[in-house]
């Protein structure tokens, strides 16, 4: 079955990219700031806590400015050529 995406909601989707993020930067700050909390200083050790907790606000607040904008752009374009088409297929397993 052919189906096609003409719009994308701005809003929804840089709150859901928002909190995406956030989860995403947790996962990879923490233990980034752990092992170079554990490298001596002059190797450029120190990042520690402070890194680990503004990396995920920061990703959030990308995700929530850059995502509804891209988001726009999407809408804008599909205006202009028609959407997006995708294939979806019934699960036979579905009742």
């Amino acid at each position: 079955m052919l189906r096609r995406v003409t719009r994308i909601s701005p809003w929804q989707a840089g709150k859901f990219f928002a909190v995406l993020y956030f989860i995403m930067g947790l996962i990879f700050a923490i233990p980034f700031a752990l092992l170079s909390s554990a490298l001596p200083a002059e190797a450029g050790g120190g990042l520690g806590i402070g890194f680990a907790i503004a990396v995920p606000f920061v990703y959030a607040i990308g995700g929530l400015i850059f995502v509804p904008l891209a988001c726009v752009i999407f809408n804008s374009v599909a205006n202009l050529v028609g959407g997006l088409e995708f294939t979806v297929a019934e699960d036979a397993n579905s009742a």
